[in-house]
C-alpha cells in the first residue's frame, strides 16, 4: 500500500497561461517568480522592492502634490515594475511548447498540454501588452516632465 503523502513528491506541472496571468497581474510583486520557481527564488522577494519605492513616489505625490521634487525620480520606479512585469508576461505567453516545457516542466513531455498556448495566454499577451506599455509611457513621461520643469525653475532662479 502506498504510504500518505507519497503522491506529493511529484514535481508540480507549470501552466503557461497561468504564469502569463500571474505575470501580469501580480508580476510587481513577484507572484508568477514564486509560482515558477517556488517561494526560495531570491528574485521573487527582491521584484517588489521597485514596486514599493515606486508607490511610495506615488504616496509622496498624494501627500505633497505633483511639485515634490522626489516624487519624479520615485514614480518610473513603478512603472518600469509593472512594464517589466508585462514583458515576462509577454515572453511566457510567447514561448513555444517545447521550450515551455523543457524550461519549466523538465520531468514531463516536451509536448505537454501545459506548455501549450490558448486563447487566454492570447489575452494575457495583449493585456500585458497594452498596460506595460501604457504604464512605461506614463511614468516616463511624469518623470521626465517633472525634471525639465525644475530645471526651468532652477534656470529662472539663477537668472534673476
Amino acid at each position: 500500500m502506498e504510504a500518505a503523502g507519497a503522491s506529493d513528491n511529484r514535481p508540480m506541472i507549470k501552466n503557461k497561461t497561468l504564469a502569463a496571468w500571474l505575470a501580469f497581474l501580480g508580476g510587481p510583486i513577484g507572484l508568477h517568480r514564486f509560482y515558477l520557481f517556488g517561494f526560495s527564488d531570491w528574485l521573487g522577494w527582491v521584484w517588489a522592492i521597485p514596486s514599493a519605492v515606486g508607490w511610495y513616489g506615488v504616496q509622496r505625490v498624494q501627500q505633497f502634490g505633483v511639485d515634490d521634487h522626489w516624487s519624479w525620480v520615485l514614480i518610473p520606479f513603478l512603472g518600469m515594475s509593472i512594464a517589466a512585469s508585462a514583458l515576462n508576461a509577454i515572453v511566457y505567453g510567447l514561448m513555444d511548447k517545447e521550450r515551455w516545457n523543457t524550461r519549466f516542466n523538465p520531468t514531463g513531455p516536451a509536448q505537454a498540454s501545459a506548455g501549450q498556448t490558448r486563447w487566454l495566454t492570447i489575452c494575457a499577451i495583449v493585456c500585458a501588452l497594452l498596460i506595460g506599455t501604457t504604464s512605461l509611457m506614463a511614468s516616463l513621461a511624469f518623470g521626465f516632465q517633472r525634471y525639465f520643469e525644475y530645471q526651468i525653475e532652477q534656470a529662472r532662479d539663477i537668472s534673476q
